[in-house]
């Protein structure tokens, strides 16, 4: 039996793209650009469709306003997990700021976690194609696939935080991982250390690669080459920090030639070695000096005080929000591929030189 139009305005999930653009006299493929990139369809169609769309339900009634303006006031931002790193707190800080500056701005903050499972990337990528938002923030080491839909083919302005993948046209707003590491590698050599034990995140990781590949380099400055670092770690996500850290105490343990000096890429897997092997007997910084990066504020409170890397978690949210944000409204012509914005050593307690100088 032929459809009517009352048929076609029954409310839910059920009406099919063919249905809207039935009823607003359009083509599929115009419903479907009109959803995915409402810029690119002239106002008089994109409204036909909008009333269609809100009359089927197809859309929700957010996006089906936004198709009417041509544009939404969402910004989409894409965690890589759980909202909560331990004790480090990294993803809480980028979210503050991120959110302030989004406020400041005038849109609106919607957050999608991305648990690498084809349901998460399918229901991020329906709000990107669908018209829901405007742009999108990730700090995921990759973008969203599914099938043969991308987040990159969207229309959506996308920058990149905290991962570089200027490589590949996304702008990036990163901190200095490798150059901060570096750094205080050579603040642990100036201090008489020649063995280091690196506790790491997961393999393949952009953040774990950058930040062994700084010891490694300051190391090689001071004539000392990649043996003089054990590995450790490599097996968890970043999510999973204080486990690493515990296993990492024990495979320290059953080395025979301890090393004097530790470097974990992040503040949870530091936290809790320290407090394994102090359990075990050893002293810090006494027989072993630890450095971490992130720059949680827990880092303080640690007994000794911990060393660490601190990123400009503030900054960064800010300066990718406001990046996204000029993209979206069109001024950023001028604006480079890649920004890096420094982070900063901060020395406490838990380093000292080393009196057991082993060449």
């Amino acid at each position: 039996m032929k459809k009517t139009e009352d048929s076609l305005s029954t409310e839910g999930s059920s009406a099919l793209m063919a249905d809207v653009a039935r009823l607003a006299g359009v083509a599929t493929s115009t419903v479907s650009r009109a959803l995915a990139n409402p810029g690119r369809v002239n106002e008089k169609t994109r409204a036909r469709i909008a009333a269609a769309a809100e009359q089927l339900g197809y859309t929700p009634n957010a996006a089906a306003r936004n198709l009417r303006v041509g544009k939404s006031n969402v910004i989409m931002i894409i965690l890589p997990g759980s909202l909560h790193y331990g004790a480090s707190q990294i993803i809480p800080q980028v979210l503050e700021a991120v959110n302030r500056t989004v406020i400041r701005n005038g849109y609106n903050l919607m957050i999608a976690n991305l648990d690498r499972d084809e349901s998460s990337e399918r229901h991020i990528l329906d709000l990107a194609f669908g018209g829901t938002v405007r742009g999108a923030l990730i700090l995921s080491s990759q973008l969203p696939v599914v099938a043969n839909r991308s987040l990159a083919e969207a229309g959506l302005p996308i920058v990149s935080l905290l991962l570089d993948m200027s490589d590949t046209s996304v702008p990036s707003i990163i901190t200095n991982d490798r150059q901060a590491v570096k750094e205080a590698g050579r603040e642990l050599l100036a201090l008489g250390h020649r063995r280091f034990f690196y506790i790491a995140g997961p393999t393949g990781n952009y953040h774990d690669i950058e930040r062994y590949a700084g010891l490694v380099e300051a190391l090689q400055e001071a004539g000392l080459s990649e043996r003089h670092v054990t590995r450790a770690g490599g097996q968890f996500t970043f999510q999973f920090g204080f486990e690493t850290g515990l296993q990492a105490a024990e495979d320290f343990a059953k080395l025979d030639e301890k090393p004097t000096a530790v470097v974990a890429t992040s503040d949870d897997m530091a936290i809790s070695f320290m407090s394994k092997v102090q359990k075990m007997g050893w002293r810090v910084p006494e027989d072993l000096s630890i450095v971490s990066f992130d720059g949680s504020p827990v880092c303080e409170y640690c007994a000794p005080p911990l060393s660490t890397i601190e990123q400009p978690m503030e900054a960064l949210g800010e300066t990718a929000t406001e990046f996204l944000i000029a993209r979206m409204e069109k001024s950023d012509e001028r604006r480079e591929l890649r920004v890096v914005i420094p982070s900063r050593f901060i020395r406490r307690e838990s380093i000292a030189v080393n009196s057991k100088l082993t060449t």
